[in-house]
């Protein structure tokens, strides 16, 4: 998809390639799973209203400078190398004025209608579901799933609790309920009685599911 809309990345002249910045705006919520008010606002330059991207550094400063932290969490991000080389270029090349994803040289608000238009011209399926900027989110954390990256680690880098990722997510790691599998083949240990291991007090963790 990112593919088709940067066609190499070669020039950037919206009237040729209206997609653009979809593309960039792609790239970015895939590579860092960011939500997108915060990919919208994201800037290599220091400013009040905008999300900083450190490009010496390699830190995405997702909050917006000027902004109070809510439950969504944006946390600081290190970019990944990939991402950051791209965005890098983005910059010395000119491709970008002051943010990563503009048009006409100007900050979008929304990239709403430019994303659905991206999704008909990759022909994506949406039997399941509508695709919407969100779902790269869900994607990145899918990805990070699939590859067997530490929850805690991978919570903190997509800003949100590790509750939530595993709840949504964590079926996708290579390890969930890989114990379970392995237990179901081996001997009894010596410690259960009666069929319930006494390590476990399975009355009170019910009751902790039951308050939840």
């Amino acid at each position: 998809m990112t593919h088709r809309l940067l066609h190499h990345d070669a020039g950037h002249d919206p009237g040729k390639r209206p997609l653009r910045h979809i593309a960039r705006f792609i790239l970015i919520g895939l590579y860092t799973g960011t939500r997108a008010g915060a990919i919208a606002s994201a800037s290599p330059y220091r400013d009040t209203g905008r999300s900083y991207v450190d490009l010496e550094h390699g830190i995405f400063y997702r909050l917006a400078r000027g902004r109070r932290p809510t439950k969504k969490r944006q946390p600081p991000a290190p970019i990944p190398e990939r991402l950051l080389a791209h965005m890098r270029r983005w910059v010395r090349t000119g491709a970008i004025v002051s943010h990563f994803v503009e048009f006409n040289g100007a900050a979008v608000k929304s990239v709403k209608s430019g994303f659905r238009s991206a999704v008909g011209l990759a022909k994506l399926s949406t039997e399941a579901g509508k695709v919407t900027p969100h779902t790269l989110r869900h994607t990145a954390a899918t990805w990070l799933m699939q590859r067997g990256a530490d929850p805690w680690k991978a919570a903190g880098f997509l800003g949100m609790s590790v509750e939530v990722l595993l709840d949504t997510y964590g079926h996708h790691h290579p390890e969930f309920l890989r114990d379970a599998a392995a237990a179901i083949t081996t001997k009894p240990s010596k410690n259960i009685v009666s069929g319930v291991d006494c390590g476990v007090d399975l009355a009170a963790y019910r009751e902790r599911r039951r308050k939840a």
